[in-house]
This record gives structure tokens, sequence and C-alpha cells, in this order.
């Protein structure tokens, strides 16, 4: 799943990091999937592309056989609430039925390797990526946050998609002993993210001159976190993360809708001001609230920074003018 968001900004990270590592990466380039995201990856011997469904277990196997595959991130999944209400199914075979197909052909991989003496297959590792929003909602209360015993429930049919996944792979550690670790993120930004999400779809739609929708009142809360920030929590848990462990990942920037929209207005206004406006706010308008619609996410991400030592480098300010002249330069 690296052609999208998070996979594309951890590829490049992860080849530059580790100079002995090979990447094999499958992806259907499904919708939010684009091989644009991963070009200064294409001409790397040690970086692979496949294009393929991980629900295709044939397909699975052969690219563990052919590849000798030692460890997996998991990034693939569908993964935007709209969609997730408009047709659920593909997100339950996607996020549910994929995961266990790849997690089912990894340990069966993995044991039978393991079980012919060969130590190194031993302790292959299986990371999982979730999302925060598996655990529900939360009240606006600051002192409110997620933690990795919060019980879950989701709300949603992708976050519901996404709690399953996380149980299946819970299961394959508690069952098989599978070498598993499961880590939950709060709201990504940065570069690459697809148009749809909120923080690219209110700069380009400000930048086209066209009105920014706004869910209900605007004043759902989400926790920001910077995707190279994140891409950094993903390779400490999966080096270094305790097996059978959940590990949080937040950026301690809780922002609501509103004050999102009118942080990028600003910054906009100051960089590219728009001749008929006296400010891209002008653009905002509120649409009816969508179903389900969670009032707040935070993570409490002490468990990573204090075990791991994992610390997020971008605030929500410098984060969001490097996404945004990121953006401009795309344009």
């Amino acid at each position: 799943g690296c052609a999208g968001f998070i996979g594309s900004n951890f590829v490049p990270y992860f080849l530059d990091k580790y100079p002995t590592y090979n990447i094999i990466n499958i992806d259907l380039l499904t919708y939010a999937g684009d091989l644009k995201n991963l070009k200064e990856c294409e001409n790397n011997p040690r970086y692979k592309f496949i294009r393929g469904d991980i629900c295709n277990r044939e397909l699975v196997e052969f690219i563990f056989n052919e590849y000798d595959i030692n460890g997996v991130i998991h990034f693939a999944a569908e993964s935007h609430v709209d969609n997730s209400i408009k047709n659920p199914g593909v997100f339950i075979e996607t996020n549910v039925n994929g995961t266990y197909t790849l997690v089912d052909v990894a340990k069966n991989f993995w044991m039978e390797k393991a079980f012919t003496y060969k130590e190194e297959y031993q302790d292959c590792r299986f990371h999982h990526i979730s999302t925060d929003e598996v655990y529900g909602t939360l009240s606006c209360d600051p002192k409110d946050l997620f933690t990795e015993t919060t019980p879950y429930a989701p709300n949603s049919p992708y976050s519901a998609s996404k709690a399953g996944s996380d149980m299946i792979i819970r299961s394959y550690n508690e069952t098989f002993g599978l070498n598993t670790v499961i880590t939950n993120c709060s709201n990504n930004y940065g570069p690459k993210q697809h148009d749809e999400k909120l923080i690219p779809t209110i700069i380009r739609k400000a930048l086209d001159g066209e009105s920014i929708p706004i869910y209900g009142d605007g004043k759902n809360i989400r926790d920001w976190l910077y995707v190279l920030d994140h891409c950094k929590g993903i390779d400490l848990v999966y080096h270094d993360g305790n097996k059978s462990n959940t590990y949080n990942i937040g950026g301690r920037n809780e922002r609501t809708n509103l004050q999102i929209v009118d942080i990028i207005c600003s910054i906009l206004d100051r960089k590219v001001p728009c001749k008929t406006l006296n400010s891209y706010k002008d653009l905002i308008i509120f649409v009816e609230d969508r179903a389900g619609h969670d009032r707040r996410y935070a993570i409490d991400a002490t468990k990573l920074e204090d075990e791991l030592g994992w610390k997020a480098n971008e605030d929500f300010d410098s984060g969001i003018v490097k996404t945004i002249e990121w953006y401009l330069d795309q344009r």
C-alpha cells in the first residue's frame, strides 16, 4: 500500500535510512494510489513495485516466495470516511479480508521457514498501520485522550473495518505467536496527500476560487500529525517496539476544522493573495454534517515517547507551511 499518502512518504525515507534494505511495494493503485508519489524511487534497484490486490492470496504467496519476504509494514487500506458511508463493502473487503490474507500468508511462510531450522525467520515482524478512529469519539475535555488501553468504539464503516483488522492482527499474535505490532495514528497531513482529504481540499478550493465546504458547525477537533513524523514513529516501532504491543502516534496538535481553514486561508492570503477577494476565508460555507461524525480525536503518545524516544519534529504551524508550499509547487 505504498503508493498512497503515508506509504509514499515512508518508502523514500526508509530506503535512504537503511541502505541494505530491499522494499517490495504491492499496491492495487485504486483512486488514492498514484505512482507519481514514488517517482524518486522508481530507478532505485532496491525498490520494486508490483501492481496487485492484497486480497489475492495466490499473488501474495508468490511475492513472499519469490522475494523471500522477512518483514511486512502494512499500509494498504481504504481510508476515506465519506466513501465508507457510500460503499461500506469495499472497506470490509480491503481492510478486513485483505489484512487477513496478508497476515495469514506471512504467518504460514515464516513459520514454515522457521520449522526448517532457519533461525532468521523465527522473529519476522508484521507491523500493522491503523488509526485513532477505532477508539470512537472523545469529550471536549483536553485531559480526555486516547491511550493504548482505550476501548474500541468505532462509529463509521471505515473505522469499524480498521478495528476489525486490528483484532485480526492481535489474534495472530495471541493464537500463533506471530511477531506483530500495531500503530494507531492521529490525522496525518503533509506532501502527497490525496485531494479529497480536508487540508488538500481547502488549499485546492481556495486557489480555484471555489466554495470551501465545512461540515456542521466546523468545531470538530482533530489531532494533526505531520506525515514524516509519523514515518519516523513507524520506523522506531517496526525496529524496536515490543512484540504484541500497540503504540499510539499523535502530534499533540489539536485544532478544530474552523481553525484549520482559518490558518490555511491566512497563509494563502500572504503567499498568493486573491485579487477578487478580501480573503480566501470569504469562500467558506457550512454544509450538512456527515453521518456519524466524531466530535474529537486526540492521542496520548506518551508510551511511544517514553519507551522508544520518539518526538514530533513539526508542530502544526511549521508543518502546515511546508505542506502548503509543497502544494503550491505542484500547481
